[in-house]
């Protein structure tokens, strides 16, 4: 399989760890040092999907980096700005200025020239 389409499913493995992150996060209590906090965090659904995310995409990155030069493999990661600008509107209901849209564009395109 080529570079780009495993740095993109990489890159939504890292993206949807983070959103789950949020999401936990933003369920929670402020931290404390607490067993009810700790036991409220273990018991969080949402922080157990994100470690499932981030694993996978840990994994997945372990062949990434085996199989193809680092040069070429680890620019590919900033796929997942791309991808967290997206669940930034999708998910979270934030504005998402042209501004940033022209930046993420940008990514895009290197990656496309790095893989190439």
């Amino acid at each position: 399989m080529s570079l780009l389409p495993l740095a993109i499913i990489q890159s939504l493995l890292l993206a949807g760890g983070q959103v789950f992150l949020k999401l936990a996060l933003e369920r929670m209590e402020p931290f404390d040092w607490s067993w009810h906090f700790w036991s409220a965090l273990l018991t969080n659904w949402h922080f157990a999907l994100c470690g499932l995310f981030y694993g996978a995409g840990t994994f997945l990155w372990f062949y990434i980096i085996k199989h193809f030069p680092f040069s070429m493999a680890y620019p590919m990661v900033s796929l997942s700005y791309v991808f967290g600008m997206v669940a930034a509107m999708l998910v979270f209901h934030e504005e998402v200025s042209i501004t940033k849209w022209a930046g993420v564009l940008l990514i895009m395109a290197g990656c496309y020239l790095i893989a190439k």
